[in-house]
């Protein structure tokens, strides 16, 4: 199966790097085009091509790793999507400059952190990308980490876990194939109603703990 990558800031370049350091093709694509990720994928090896978002998009895998304020124009012209496997590895989080009053708001516990969380009027995240993505399977998955611990599947002789969650079976199945090859080791959290919000950032239970498989 091909793999896509939307977004290659530090999310997306450490899934296509945890995809290379496993011997995985994909292309990865950004929003300023092709050319602007030449040192990346020279970096990267053969293994990882570098493409427009559309033809990231056009896999049949595609894992989505963009800001969620970014999300919507990142997926607004893409190719309709036909029930394939979407990983939604995005989180509800906004990035604050931190010269703005924003950044020092007593009223935001995760202000430290230079990050804010977006309210969704009570939905959980997968819940609304789902809405950017109809018609494709859904699998939530990569995103409940800081995203440097991504490229580093083996710690202290264990695996690191990746919690991943969907509706699908045949999706999920080929998500927690991707986890196995790259060397982590998968945990099933169910239903995406369910183990989406546990994985996601900022305030899901499991979300940014690391667990190690020995």
């Amino acid at each position: 199966m091909s793999i896509g990558i939307i977004g290659a800031g530090a999310l997306g370049s450490s899934v296509a790097r945890l995809l290379a350091r496993g011997g995985i093709a994909a292309t990865i694509a950004n929003s300023r085009g092709p050319e602007s990720l030449k040192d990346l994928v020279a970096e990267l090896g053969p293994s990882i091509k570098a493409g427009t978002a559309r033809e990231a998009a056009g896999a049949d895998i595609v894992a989505v790793a963009v800001r969620w304020v970014d999300l919507e124009r990142a997926l607004e012209r893409v190719p309709a999507w036909n029930g394939r496997t979407v990983i939604d590895a995005t989180n509800p989080v906004e990035f604050l400059d931190p010269d703005s009053p924003d950044a020092r708001d007593p009223n935001n516990p995760l202000a430290a952190y230079g990050i804010k969380a977006i309210d969704l009027d009570g939905k959980h995240s997968s819940e609304v990308f789902r809405g950017y993505v109809p018609g494709a399977r859904v699998v939530k998955a990569f995103n409940h980490l800081d995203a440097r611990v991504l490229t580093e599947p083996v710690v202290s002789g264990g695996q690191r876990t990746l919690f991943y969650s969907g509706d699908d079976a045949g999706a999920k199945a080929a998500v927690r194939k991707i986890i196995e090859q790259v060397g982590c080791f998968p945990v099933d959290l169910g239903a995406l109603d369910a183990g989406g919000p546990l994985a996601s950032l900022p305030f899901g239970s499991l979300a940014a703990v690391s667990f190690i498989k020995t």
